[in-house]
C-alpha cells in the first residue's frame, strides 16, 4: 500500500512516524504547494494531508486514491463531495487536542492579564535592583475567581476550559452558534448577552457558515471595556481589522490569538501593527500542538488506515 504525508512536517521533527511507516510504503514531502500536489498524489492509495488541499480537480486525477487521512478534525481543505461520489473514504481525528489548546488557552490567558513579559523583563533588566520596596505593583493584575468566562463553542476543548475556569472560580456561561439544543453543566445564553456580560470570551469553535466573521465590529463593541477575548478557535471567526481597532482604542482590555484568516500570517495583517502591543498575545496556530497532541494524532492517523478495508 502507498501512503503519501504531503505535509509532514506539520507533525514537528520530534516525533515518531513509525505507527503509520509500518502500515506500507510511506513517502513522506515536508511541504506541498499547489503545482505539486498531483504528481506527488498519484501513487497514493493514501494520502495524508493537513492543510493541503484536494479539491475535485486534484482528485480526479487520482484513480489510485482510496482513502484520505486529514492530520486535524478540519476538514474543509477537502472537497468531500466529490470524495463520496467517487468512493474516496475520507477520515479525520477527533479529540487528540483536547488538553493542549485548554493548556494553551490558559496560558495566552495568564501572560496577558499577569503581565508576564513585562513583570520578566522588569527582573531581568536590572531595573528591580534600583526598586526602594520588596514589589512593584506598576502592572496589576486580576483573579479569574468570581469573573465570568463566556465560552462560544462547547464542544470537547470549550468543556475542557469550562472544566477549568470553574476550578478558578469562575462563572461559565455559553452559546451555541449553531442554534442546537444541548444539555451541558452551564447556562446557555445567546452571543449577544455573552459579550456583554462575560469578563473572559474565550472561541472554541470551527470555521463555518455560522462562524464566518462572527465577532465583527459590532460584536466587538458589545464587549466589557476590561474584557478579555481569546481565539483558539479558527481565524476567520474574528475581524482581525476591528479587534486591532479595538485595541488600540483601549475599547478592551486585551486579547489572545493563536489562529489567523491567513496562515502564515500576512505581513499587513492588522494585528501585527496595533500600538498597544502589551495588550495582545500572539501565537503562530501552535495550541493544537503539544507533543502529547501530536502523538495521539499519529497514532490516530495509523488506526484510520488500519481499519479501512482497501
Amino acid at each position: 500500500m502507498n501512503i503519501v504525508f504531503l505535509d509532514a512536517d506539520t507533525m514537528g521533527k520530534d516525533v515518531d512516524l513509525e505507527p503509520i511507516a509500518k502500515l506500507g510504503n510511506l513517502k513522506l514531502y515536508a511541504h506541498t504547494r499547489p503545482d505539486e500536489v498531483i504528481e506527488r498524489s498519484k501513487p497514493a492509495e493514501v494520502l495524508i494531508t493537513n492543510k493541503v488541499v484536494l479539491n475535485a480537480e486534484i482528485m480526479a486525477q487520482l484513480p489510485n486514491l482510496k482513502l484520505i487521512c486529514v492530520a486535524a478534525t478540519g476538514m474543509n481543505n477537502i472537497d468531500l463531495d466529490h470524495a463520496k461520489a467517487h468512493n474516496v473514504l475520507v477520515k479525520n481525528a477527533i479529540n487528540y487536542s483536547t488538553q493542549s489548546v485548554a493548556q494553551h488557552t490558559f496560558t495566552m490567558l495568564f501572560a496577558l492579564i499577569g503581565n508576564i513579559h513585562w513583570h520578566d523583563n522588569f527582573v531581568k533588566s536590572g531595573l528591580y535592583t534600583q526598586c526602594p520596596q520588596f514589589t512593584k505593583l506598576e502592572k496589576p493584575y486580576f483573579e479569574i475567581a468570581g469573573k465570568t468566562w463566556g465560552i462560544i463553542g462547547m464542544g470537547n476543548i470549550g468543556r475542557r476550559v469550562a472544566e477549568i475556569a470553574s476550578i478558578f472560580g469562575a462563572k461559565v456561561i455559553y452559546s451555541s452558534v449553531s442554534g442546537t439544543p444541548r444539555t451541558e453543566a452551564y447556562p446557555a445564553v445567546s452571543l449577544e448577552e455573552l459579550l456583554k456580560t462575560s469578563d473572559i470570551v474565550s472561541i472554541h469553535s470551527p470555521l463555518n457558515e455560522h462562524t464566518k466573521n462572527l465577532i465583527n465590529a459590532e460584536r466587538i463593541a458589545l464587549l466589557k471595556n476590561n474584557a478579555v477575548l481569546v481565539n483558539v478557535g479558527r481565524g476567520g471567526i474574528v475581524d482581525e481589522q476591528a479587534l486591532a481597532k479595538a485595541i488600540d482604542n483601549n475599547r478592551i482590555l486585551g486579547a489572545c490569538v493563536d489562529v489567523f484568516e491567513k496562515e502564515p500570517i500576512l505581513e499587513n495583517n492588522p494585528l501585527l501593527h496595533v500600538v498597544n502591543k502589551d495588550k495582545l498575545i500572539l501565537t503562530p496556530h501552535t495550541a493544537w500542538a503539544s507533543r502529547e497532541a501530536r502523538r495521539k494524532l499519529i497514532d490516530i492517523i495509523a488506526e484510520n488506515i488500519a481499519s479501512t478495508s482497501f
